[in-house]
């Protein structure tokens, strides 16, 4: 078998005599295979990953288990077919495998001897699992699944006559959040804690209550730990009222396994989740803050006795901690944090000393902040790895040798005669406040600085996110159509701090216009862009800065905003986290701030706009419900601006749940700008 050098040297001569080079394609969608959640073996020796694809006579997204050896070896599949295989989760032994699959029908819990490749379901549950874990001993998985509740019901009605075929009945709602996107509507019932024995048999359910247990928000499904005596389980929830109108507070609580008593360790209004204990048992870390109601809010690192006691933050890092995991004693806390728009694996000692490992981490196919790790008790360590060029892989590397080595090269054939556009970094100054303003370009390939390119000024969502160094499907499509496209981080972008993060509270969009504005400019003044051929995109936060834009230039001859938001005030009551929007976004309830509302709403300034403009979202979108494109494709055509409004059936936010929609959403937007040449 090749090692992966013999097939990355390769894929390289192909790629050097290809003759002509081929483009980069929105089609090549199909091809496209992703490496997410690598889990490495407790001895440190081999790493589980989930593998996604997608099937074009299916045009369905799937995802199956591979392992690799921790030196590059024996790269093979250990599921086959079009399923969902997910949550893959070393035994502590290493002798078992459990993950979930839809391979019988309904996601359930698998069990995998690895010795013998024997295949077991260890549940048959109504509801799909998460979150799975390992007890200590081997004996038990504990997990967390939806508990149903019955509906609500108002009236008796009569039963239908026999044989008569009557409609659905009404569907009574009577909770704050009653549909969610990417899941839809939401059956009745709360998240809780589950166990069950290892080699299959009836869950027992611990948690309790009308609660959600396994992080903060309403289905988050955070990790369930065990202690190290496999007596105890680790959770965070959101147990204290006003439950659905403090969408952000939780707290991390202790429950027996045995009889299911509970244990409140931490207390504070705020996000305290993502508990992980330390190998002795004594210690808890975890991630959290004081809940200011800020848009925007540092995620720190704490430390507490296994008691909840001697409660204390460890971290001064001015980032985002992420995704926390105790190695051994001597290692300490293993953790995700964003610079810059690259995501770093770094360790954290309980002297706040911090040691970056590595960084591009990365494991979706754009730009934006993703990926997962994995750590072994010898320190060796799994990550998901990406660069501008190179999608999702696995790399990997240990505590004394952390440079990471990639392991996999799951894209080599689909790129290995591709010739993508080539991705340079660039700094410039807001016209604002002379802020240095960060991003990258895309340039087409086969790139003539003599020559005069149109340019895509791309915007990121959230807003509270960030692009990067990372791969990105859509830009590159959009660059091998002989566009350059520019992506930046404006403020109120994270991975540079919480004072510019929050430059943009209660006041966005605003400000962010003369970030991005300037780095057109800076692209013009490199002297490769045509200044007659501008357009503006973007998702989300971005479509709606898009809107601002346009409502505030006109040197754009086109622009595509997708799914974004128009107005603050049906928004934060149509969408599906409406109590964390008008807490952290708004100083209040729209009725009592109209004047506030209206003044950052995109229709406040749609009258002058006189950009072409289309507007694209899924229809089952519930995050920026479709309701408000709508409204901004009805104004824009009351004005007699040329614009169209397309709409993706059965996609939620995003576009991207069937590949040839995602497909379609990257042929739209650039025939939009192909159209306005």
């Amino acid at each position: 078998m090749k090692t992966i050098h013999g097939l990355l040297a390769a894929a390289l001569v192909t790629l050097c005599s290809a003759a002509p080079a081929q483009r980069l394609n929105p089609a090549d969608v199909f091809q496209l295979e992703l490496a997410s959640d690598p889990q490495i073996s407790p001895d440190g020796q081999r790493i589980v990953y989930v593998r996604q694809f997608s099937d074009i006579m299916t045009d369905r997204n799937y995802s199956n288990l591979w392992m690799v050896d921790f030196y590059g070896a024996n790269h093979r599949p250990i599921t086959t077919g079009k399923f969902s295989d997910t949550s893959p989760r070393w035994s502590p032994d290493g002798s078992r495998l459990a993950f979930i699959s839809d391979r019988e029908g309904s996601p359930q819990i698998f069990a995998r001897w690895m010795d013998t490749g024997q295949t077991a379901r260890i549940t048959n549950l109504e509801n799909a699992p998460s979150a799975v874990s390992w007890s200590p001993d081997g004996m038990s998985l504990a997990f967390t699944a939806l508990a149903p509740a019955k509906p609500p019901r108002i009236a008796e009605l009569p039963a239908a006559p026999a044989g008569a075929r009557w409609a659905d009945p009404p569907v009574i709602i009577d909770r704050m959040t009653y549909r969610f996107d990417q899941a839809g509507y939401l059956k009745p019932g709360f998240f809780h804690v589950f166990v069950v024995p290892s080699e299959g048999g009836t869950p027992r359910q611990i948690t309790s209550g009308d609660f959600h247990h396994g992080g903060p928000g309403v289905r988050a499904t955070g990790d369930v730990v065990w202690t190290p005596d496999s007596k105890s389980i680790l959770v965070a929830a959101s147990r204290r009222p006003p439950k659905d109108l403090e969408p952000l507070d939780s707290e991390i609580y202790e429950f027996s396994v045995t009889d299911g008593s509970m244990r409140q360790l931490t207390r504070r209004r705020g996000p305290d989740h993502s508990p992980t204990i330390s190998p002795d048992g004594k210690q808890i870390a975890y991630l959290g803050f004081d809940d200011r109601y800020q848009g925007y809010q540092v995620m720190r690192l704490s430390v507490m006795n296994r008691d909840g006691s001697g409660s204390r933050v460890v971290s001064t890092l001015d980032r985002d901690v992420a995704s926390p995991r105790w190695g051994s004693m001597d290692t300490g806390i293993w953790f995700l944090y964003d610079e810059q728009g690259n995501t770093k694996l770094a360790t954290h000692s309980l002297d706040g000393k911090v040691r970056v490992l590595t960084g591009d981490v990365g494991g979706r196919a754009f730009a934006s902040t993703s990926g997962g790790f994995s750590v072994a008790a010898n320190g060796n360590f799994a990550i998901t790895h990406t660069r501008p060029t190179t999608p999702s892989d696995i790399a990997v590397g240990s505590h004394g040798s952390p440079k990471a080595r990639l392991v996999t090269a799951l894209n080599h054939d689909l790129l290995a005669d591709k010739r993508l556009g080539e991705v340079e970094e660039t700094w410039y100054e807001s016209s604002l406040d002379r802020r240095k303003i960060h991003g990258w370009i895309i340039k087409p390939p086969e790139f003539d600085s003599s020559k005069k390119y149109p340019l895509i000024l791309e915007i990121h969502g959230g807003p509270f996110a960030n692009y990067g160094d990372r791969f990105d499907m859509e830009k590159q499509a959009w660059a091998a159509k002989d566009y350059v496209v520019l992506y930046t981080n404006p403020r109120g972008s994270t991975s540079y701090g919480g004072e510019f993060g929050n430059l943009i509270h209660h006041k966005y969009p605003g400000d962010d216009f003369h970030d991005l504005n300037s780095g057109v400019d800076a692209m013009l003044a490199k002297g490769y862009v045509d200044p007659a051929r501008l357009y503006v995109t973007g998702g989300s936060g971005g479509g709606v800065l898009t809107c601002w834009m346009i409502g505030r230039t006109t040197r754009f001859r086109a622009a595509v905003s997708a799914y974004p938001v128009i107005n603050w005030y049906s928004f934060v009551l149509t969408a599906d986290a409406s109590p964390f929007f008008v807490r952290y976004w708004f100083p209040g309830m729209p009725w009592d701030h109209v004047e506030h509302y209206e003044k950052r709403s995109l229709l406040s300034v749609v009258k002058n706009v006189k950009t072409p403009t289309m507007v694209i979202t899924g229809e089952e979108d519930y995050r920026t419900p479709i309701s408000e494109s709508e409204q901004y494709y009805q104004a824009l055509q009351l004005l007699g601006v040329e614009s169209v409004l397309v709409r993706v059936p059965a996609e939620p936010h995003g576009i991207r749940r069937r590949p040839s929609h995602w497909m379609a959403k990257m042929e739209t937007i650039a025939g939009w700008f192909d159209k306005h040449k």
